[in-house]
């Protein structure tokens, strides 16, 4: 009997040795993936899925499953885009990226003949990953990039198709074996709002790729968009979305010092009426040339972004909601000192003091995300920018911080390292 234990031991410590060992075919879930990118989540999977390629010498397999008319194949990876020729009827239009969503995802579910790991990014894939776990019997993993119910805007986009994306999420936390949050306060997010366990949930960082955003100063690109290089401009880089605080922003605009530009690079708008509220903000300024505004409301190449980064005397985050705040990294990566609101993951990015400044934020309730004194909020945004426009020297200093930062803590080679050693205890520890 002894004999027999010690050799069913020795057999499982052998088994997990191999598994260890073997190369892996893992399977990312993801609406966005380039060149369809709008949001932080899709950046995410790009460098993670190239990352992740790189590990243990490239044995490992990735296969990109996302939204879209991708198909291509580039050494170990593999990306797919479902783009179903059909269209599913609604009765009310807001419903119609719900279903979509819908149609995509059993498309997706079809389309995964194997696999080792599933790990599905956003609400929009988590039905596919629920389905081809059951089907393959495989673990599957959910990266936290946002959560639905601190998302209450989202009800003016997708009206009651809302209810259908929390619901999915709360399914799929709960089917799902583990759980990647991008930030302690994401992680007891999870925790409050769904009940999973803590020793459930693991923290990994979004990353950025130090080599590409870096400082590229480039004036003919900054004047090419009408920006007067000889003032300083802030820079905000968004969405046009409640979230991402740009209402805030516009108000701050007058508080700030005279001169002072404010260029915002915003689209891909959540609803008509609020980039029409964007545009009428934006068209009372002309009536006050006190501090020119300057809306590039295309999407900017990334090589010219950089150079808009590299330029801006203040890079200003005025979210209201934000589990991390990748955009944050991608201004200090460029030596850009940081004004942001202190909400969510962002003061786990930014130090306040050191590689820029953090403003408080009270929200009104735990239902509605907006500042309590939005006034207030905008006028404590100017007061920090204004802060760092009036001292060079120091705005200087904490952009070399703010870089050196970015190289010591968010490399994607440390992140898709901490990705794969969760998948190896997830796969150690499925049933």
């Amino acid at each position: 009997m002894v004999f027999a234990i010690c050799a069913l031991g020795c057999y499982k410590s052998i088994a997990i040795k191999l598994k260890e060992g073997m190369p892996l075919k893992i399977v990312l879930l993801s609406k966005e993936y380039p060149p369809h990118i709008y949001g932080g989540a899709g950046v995410h999977v790009d460098y993670l899925s190239r990352a992740l390629c790189d590990l243990d010498g490239g044995k490992h397999t990735v296969n990109v499953m996302c939204f879209g008319d991708q198909h291509h194949r580039d050494k170990n990876l593999t990306v797919c885009g479902i783009d179903p020729a059909c269209e599913l009827p609604v009765w009310n239009e807001r419903h119609r990226s719900i279903f979509d969503m819908l149609l995509r995802d059993v498309f997706m579910a079809g389309s995964v003949p194997s696999a080792d790991i599933l790990h599905c990014h956003t609400w929009y894939t988590l039905l596919a990953g629920c389905i081809i776990k059951q089907i393959l019997r495989v673990p599957l993993l959910v990266t936290a990039h946002s959560l639905e119910p601190l998302r209450p805007w989202k009800q003016d986009q997708l009206g009651n198709g809302y209810h259908m994306s929390k619901w999915l999420e709360k399914t799929a936390f709960e089917n799902a074996d583990g759980l990647i949050a991008v930030s302690e306060s994401m992680k007891r997010d999870i925790h409050r709002i769904y009940g999973v366990p803590s020793k459930k949930i693991t923290i990994i960082y979004n990353g950025i790729d130090d080599k590409i955003y870096r400082p590229k100063p480039n004036p003919k690109v900054v004047s090419s968009y009408g920006i007067d290089l000889g003032k300083p401009y802030v820079l905000l880089v968004c969405r046009i979305t409640r979230q991402k605080g740009i209402t805030h922003f516009l108000n701050m605009i007058k508080h700030l010092k005279p001169d002072v530009q404010a260029v915002i690079c915003a689209d891909a708008p959540d609803t008509d009426e609020l980039k029409h509220e964007v545009s009428e903000k934006i068209g009372q300024f002309k009536s006050k040339p006190v501090n020119r505004v300057l809306w590039i409301a295309q999407n900017v190449p990334r090589e010219h972004l950089i150079s808009l980064y590299t330029h801006a005397a203040v890079f200003v985050c005025p979210s209201i909601y934000e589990p991390f705040g990748l955009i944050n990294l991608e201004a200090m990566a460029c030596e850009t000192p940081v004004v942001a609101s202190a909400v969510g993951g962002i003061p786990e990015v930014v130090q306040d003091g050191r590689t820029g400044l953090l403003v408080p934020f009270r929200p009104r309730c735990s239902k509605d995300p907006e500042p309590k004194k939005p006034e207030q909020f905008a006028g404590d945004l100017a007061k920090a920018v204004n802060r760092l426009i009036s001292d060079p020297s120091t705005s200087k200093i904490m952009g070399r911080r703010a870089r050196k930062r970015v190289e010591e803590h968010f490399s994607w080679k440390v992140i898709a390292q901490k990705t794969m050693n969760f998948y190896e205890h997830l796969r150690h520890n499925y049933p």
